[in-house]
């Protein structure tokens, strides 16, 4: 399938971009106005680039997560620009230092670019390179507004574009508020629309378990990271507790994390999140974990690489459509329906529109 099978590693270009959100995403956390980005060009010896972007949450993580992937140029420069290869070389060299937090995310960055310039290599969409074929997936809308008022105007908003399941983020305040945000945004979008809810880390687990046997009777989809995300046996008491599925794993820091949550019995589906599991080589594996548990599985973030992964897994269940990178890309990610299309295009389908980001750096 590979006809570049000796394609070799020449750089690593990294940009740090914060770009501004026309909408601010509110979490229990904090109000996020940025999307800071680490946008990672490779370029190989025969001219053809592999591009992917990372996700730093915070503007703080930027340039540092920028100078290691600068600082990694050195690390693999002339190899053969094999995913596998180059993970095997940085784990290698990580070994002492841990593959999670920075120094994970810029190995998950540097592993999507490589399949993004091998599928461009072989003139192929990268669900095509990886055994599938171009379609459309499922994807809910999630939401940037928590307050009642807001976040039903939001969810109108998003069934009015042809959504059918919406995700808005709750636990900033107590139960009441919870249930005053949950019911106005079903009186906006009415009974048919799937709702899920966010809790985004926020509660103890017996503040859950209270919680979650209220919501029981709203009518919720799934209920999301409800404690702390590391606590798998506190998301296992959660769901055992909770008639509504708990959704759990944006931030499994790779398949090994997964196995652990899964063994513990922490929640009813996946939520895999490509920067953290690895990159593409980190999620195909997390996918057959996945398969062989019964595990539904949707996305986290980077809709433009997770529509193509999707498109791959056995189990897949939803996309998460909540748009970070779109402003500065030739071409985005088409949702349509309630459905996002993974594109035909060569690779993933990743072109940054340069003159945006020439604009944005130039702020």
């Amino acid at each position: 399938m590979d006809g570049h099978p000796n394609l070799k590693i020449e750089g690593i270009r990294a940009r740090g971009i914060n770009l501004a959100l026309r909408r601010p995403v509110e979490t229990a956390s904090g109000v996020m106005s940025t999307a800071p980005l680490v946008l990672i060009d490779l370029c190989t010896d025969q001219g053809i680039f592999g591009r992917s972007y990372l996700r730093c949450y915070t503007p703080v993580a930027l340039q540092p997560l920028v100078q290691l992937l600068t600082n990694l140029e050195e690390l693999i420069k002339g190899d053969v620009a094999s995913p596998v290869g180059v993970e095997h070389k940085l784990n290698r060299h990580f070994r002492l230092l841990g593959t999670q937090g920075l120094t994970g995310a810029a190995m998950a960055g540097i592993d999507m670019a490589l399949w993004d310039a091998r599928a461009r290599a072989c003139a192929l969409p990268l669900v095509t390179l990886l055994g599938g074929v171009p379609k459309v997936v499922p994807a809910y809308a999630s939401l940037r507004t928590m307050g009642a008022k807001g976040a039903a105007a939001e969810a109108e908003e998003a069934v009015a574009s042809g959504f059918s399941a919406i995700k808005v983020k709750i636990g900033r305040g107590d139960l009441a508020a919870d249930l005053e945000t949950i019911r106005a945004v079903r009186a906006a979008v009415g009974g048919s629309v799937k709702i899920m809810v966010d809790y985004n880390q926020s509660l103890s687990v017996a503040d859950a378990i209270d919680r979650v046997r209220v919501l029981d009777d709203e009518g919720l989809y799934w209920i999301e990271e409800p404690t702390r995300a590391d606590d798998y046996n506190g998301h296992a008491r959660i769901a055992a507790a909770a008639k509504t599925a708990i959704q759990l794993g944006e931030n499994l820091w790779g398949p090994h994390e997964m196995a652990k949550s899964i063994s513990a019995g922490a929640s009813d589906h996946i939520m895999l999140d490509v920067m953290k599991l690895g990159g593409v080589t980190g999620w195909l594996r997390a996918s057959a974990l996945a398969q062989t548990s019964a595990l539904l599985v949707s996305s986290h973030a980077f809709p433009e690489f997770s529509a193509h992964l999707l498109g791959v897994t056995p189990t897949s269940h939803w996309l998460e459509y909540l748009d970070h990178a779109g402003p500065i890309l030739k071409e985005r990610i088409e949702i349509k329906s309630g459905y996002a299309a993974i594109p035909e295009r060569p690779g993933s389908g990743l072109d940054w529109d340069e003159e945006v980001i020439r604009g944005v750096m130039s702020q």
